[in-house]
């Protein structure tokens, strides 16, 4: 504050002869005296108040704009909703798409050309929208049944093989060690490790712990559409594990004898139908200890 008194006087020539002295030998006193220097130069005009006043009330006043609370809301709530479309919309196109059948459960669904695909108990897909016309290729775990639409290339791919198809109805069954796959119209190719078989109408292939066993089926479509679980020479753990996913239920094995190969049906709407026909068949008696599970002891 001191300073700034100083600096007030002298440029008014206030200062003492003694003030006058410091203030000169002061550091800032060279700056100072540019600025005073510059300054005397500069001339302003009388100030018309009148005229300033007149020419402030001749112009046109504007109201100011104002934006109802309510219309910022809706402006937010409209852009908060098309960010949401457009999620939505990056969701279904780009993402993975998944379908899954529980045990006990069937899923039917279409892919994005109209293809129909029905998957059996405790079986899951998963495919992209994007671009599936130019690329129609899916994964498969477990079992399903297509009708595939006409087009380009059609593939699923299982952990134990591949099968590719233009257009036509067939079944597919990945399970463990097992590749099982039926052609029910039309032609398929199937790959499995370095093995290439083609199948046409009518033909099926099985790929199990390195064997190929190649057979003919007489079905319009699988059995276990029609609710009914079909076999062809397989061991009783194979059947026992196809009966737990169709019925959800818990199955444990107390016999030795697992060797024997079953070819029939068992309903997969009837439990106890179906428990009958395997004790009868390999001999034992089946006990339920709770509503989910079952006990299968040797006679």
């Amino acid at each position: 504050m001191k300073k700034d008194r100083l600096l007030a006087k002298w440029l008014n020539d206030e200062l003492s002869p003694d003030e006058l002295a410091a203030f000169e030998a002061s550091p800032d006193f060279e700056k100072y005296q540019k600025i005073k220097n510059y300054t005397a130069h500069l001339e302003t005009g009388d100030l018309d108040e009148n005229a300033m006043l007149s020419t402030i009330l001749s112009q046109k006043k504007t109201a100011p704009k104002v934006v109802p609370l309510y219309k910022k809301w809706a402006f937010k709530a409209a852009a908060i909703f098309v960010l949401a479309l457009g999620i939505t919309f990056a969701m279904k196109v780009f993402v993975p798409q998944t379908e899954t059948a529980d045990f006990g459960k069937k899923t039917t669904f279409s892919l994005p050309d109209n293809s129909e695909v029905v998957l059996n108990s405790g079986s899951e897909i998963h495919y992209k929208k994007w671009n599936w016309n130019n690329n129609r290729h899916l994964e498969l775990k477990g079992e399903a049944y297509f009708k595939v639409a006409k087009g380009r290339k059609f593939q699923v791919q299982t952990n134990l093989g591949k099968v590719t198809v233009l257009g036509t109805q067939f079944n597919v069954k990945a399970r463990k060690n097992r590749f099982d796959v039926v052609c029910y119209e039309g032609r398929v190719k199937v790959n499995y490790n370095n093995i290439q078989v083609l199948l046409t109408h009518g033909q099926s292939v099985r790929f199990e712990n390195g064997k190929q066993v190649k057979r003919t089926v007489n079905s319009s479509q699988p059995e276990w559409m029609d609710n009914q679980i079909c076999f062809y020479k397989e061991n009783i753990r194979t059947i026992l594990d196809e009966v737990e996913r169709q019925y959800n239920i818990k199955i444990d094995l107390n016999a030795k004898d697992t060797i024997s190969l079953f070819t029939g049906k068992l309903p997969a709407k009837d439990l106890n139908t179906a428990l009958q026909i395997i004790s009868t068949t390999y001999h034992l008696e089946a006990r339920k200890v709770s509503n989910n599970k079952i006990i299968f002891d040797e006679k």
